[in-house]
């Protein structure tokens, strides 16, 4: 068996591909567009995002995202790493099967099912939706990939590590932020980075979850198409695949290095 792709997987990769991004590269080059006519070429022009500067809604509908984003990064990598800690070093403890249930749920749970559950449940105990409320929303959902990440790092860490750190008079704590976090630091940088994209990118839950003065940016967005497309949006659209982009390509990154030092170390 060979490593070669066939002329029918080539071609098939290739349309595949086509399918996906060619929308997307329609968008940011429209993105220039010095016409106001979104589907009239009308010039090279970079004045559409010089105008989102003077757009007050999209900018504050940004700085909403970029803090909702930031706080979740946080939060989700924190319970993300420790709910990780504890599937690969605590083994067989009573509700270990309901406890990974529950972590890993979000992750194949539909949006609108999680987005719609987490309604109801800030209506029931009586939480004013907003900011917070979409922050909690997206930690629900972003954790998971964080613990799923780590844990793999965790797996194939060499727990003589700790046992010698031990060994010699450091506490579980002294050793796990002096031996255990710098080794799997790499794993948990790429779980925060992927946690902070998929927040910056959520657009369902947060239509459920938030409230007046939290509106994200693909919410804005969103609502703004619905009243026809400008080269406006196209700009910010544009920019928000950037951030995306980047945020993705930078974990994916970490991620490889964490594995190649794993494979030499």
């Amino acid at each position: 068996m060979t490593g070669r792709l066939s002329p029918f997987n080539v071609v098939s990769l290739t349309l595949g591909f086509a399918f996906l991004y060619i929308p997307i590269l329609i968008l940011i080059v429209y993105s220039f567009n010095a016409s106001r006519l979104v589907t009239v070429w009308g010039g090279f022009s970079t004045q559409w995002y010089f105008a989102l500067l003077e757009n007050e809604p999209l900018l504050d509908a940004a700085w909403v995202t970029l803090r909702v984003a930031f706080v979740t990064a946080i939060v989700a990598t924190v319970l993300g790493t420790l709910a990780a800690v504890a599937l690969t070093r605590y083994g067989r403890f009573r509700g270990r099967a309901l406890f990974t249930g529950m972590v890993y749920a979000p992750m194949v749970m539909p949006e609108v099912i999680t987005g719609l559950s987490l309604l109801l449940l800030f209506v029931a105990i009586d939480v004013d939706r907003g900011y917070w409320t979409v922050t909690a929303a997206h930690v629900t959902f972003s954790m998971c990939f964080v613990t799923v990440v780590v844990q793999a790092r965790l797996v194939a860490f060499d727990r003589a590590l700790e046992e010698a750190a031990m060994d010699l008079g450091a506490t579980p704590l002294t050793t796990f932020f002096s031996v255990t976090l710098p080794v799997i630091a790499p794993a948990v940088i790429a779980g925060f980075l992927l946690a902070f994209t998929l927040s910056l990118d959520d657009l369902v839950i947060a239509s459920f979850t938030s409230g007046p003065g939290a509106t994200t940016l693909p919410m804005r967005i969103y609502s703004s198409v619905r009243l026809g497309v400008t080269p406006e949006i196209n700009a910010a659209s544009t920019i928000l695949i950037l951030l995306v982009t980047v945020g993705v390509i930078v974990a994916a990154i970490v991620t490889k290095r964490s594995v190649m030092m794993r494979q030499a170390g």
